[in-house]
């Protein structure tokens, strides 16, 4: 058996809260969204993202100035905000830990000669997702973010600090079908865009070849093999220097925008989690008895795939429990 302590930290909202959305109407504090990857912003009280469960309002502590503001509180018709509210802890004894810590996308700016947190016209393929959503800082239109013009132009660049012994050894798994759907994205909306995919191996298992086969039939996609070397920017356009490793030819190549796909790093690196759970040279978590990792902590996975993954793990701990694991 586990002693497992949960810390809550204090969200200064109740149950009570119905998302009226009076709170947030009197707020003048702002905070970056990160849901967005602080491309927007939100107010001090906000709701975690489109999805969230239950569908109550949170007050960002470090953004709020507490009691001596205290216009949400005056609005609040049921009394749902606490600003005096504290941190909390609780123990209890378990027999097995599911660890389902998921993933963050490994940080661009240790990707320096990529031009990554530099270069306005750089992004990566997470922002990416959110300029194309219609919840999104941009509404669904992706457009450069240094002037906001239009695109003609774009590349893709592939394992973006993966499969890299100075970053992220390992291969991420999903980045290769996450950059073709977004080149999809981009063809949607501009129907005559030059898009280019600069990869190392392109790695889409099983049925999902038939995907990449419809999208590199686009002709005016262009799927480049080689490792990208540099990326710069002069006269508001975005250079991109690699090696085509099936020519040996080096290339340079000149667009509006570049799309950056950064690995997928398990939240748990970098040691965040109690003493009993053990983790490998990447920073996933290692299973042991009673401790049974799941989804992208265990591994880099799909959604598909960590659902999966989820469900046995609720089993196998199961099973811990009853004595037959």
């Amino acid at each position: 058996s586990y002693t497992v302590k949960l810390k809550t930290e204090p969200r200064f909202v109740n149950e009570k809260c119905t998302a009226c959305n009076a709170c947030v109407d009197v707020c003048p504090e702002e905070r970056d969204n990160e849901f967005d990857y602080g491309m927007s912003k939100t107010k001090a009280v906000y709701l975690p993202h489109q999805l969230a469960y239950p569908v109550e309002y949170a007050i960002d502590g470090k953004a709020c100035p507490g009691a001596s503001c205290g216009k949400c509180v005056e609005a609040c018709a049921y009394d749902a905000i606490d600003l005096a509210m504290e941190e909390t802890t609780e123990t209890i004894e378990v027999g097995a830990v599911i660890v389902a810590t998921g993933w963050k996308p490994y940080d661009k700016a240790k990707l320096d000669n990529l031009g990554a947190g530099e270069i306005q016209d750089v992004i990566t393929n997470v922002e990416m997702e959110r300029y194309a959503a219609e919840n999104g800082p941009t509404k669904g239109t992706i457009t450069r973010p240094s002037d906001g013009k239009e695109i003609e132009s774009i590349a893709f660049v592939q394992c973006a600090g993966s499969r890299d012994e100075n970053h992220l050894t390992f291969c991420s798994g999903v980045c290769c079908l996450a950059s073709l759907k977004q080149a999809t994205y981009v063809r949607e909306r501009y129907p005559e865009a030059q898009i280019k995919i600069f990869y190392i191996d392109i790695r889409t298992p099983g049925r999902m070849e038939d995907f990449f086969n419809k999208v590199s039939e686009d002709e005016k996609l262009t799927l480049v093999k080689g490792k990208v070397a540099k990326i710069t920017e002069e006269g508001g356009k975005v250079t991109v220097e690699a090696e085509d490793t099936a020519t040996g030819v080096k290339s340079k190549e000149t667009v509006d925008m570049v799309v950056l796909a950064t690995g997928m790093q398990p939240e748990a690196a970098g040691g965040a989690l109690p003493g009993a759970v053990s983790l490998d040279d990447d920073g996933f978590v290692k299973s042991g008895k009673g401790i049974i990792a799941a989804g992208c902590a265990r591994n880099a996975l799909d959604v598909a795939a960590s659902v999966k993954d989820g469900t046995a793990a609720a089993l196998k701990a199961i099973q811990t429990i009853a004595g037959r694991a």
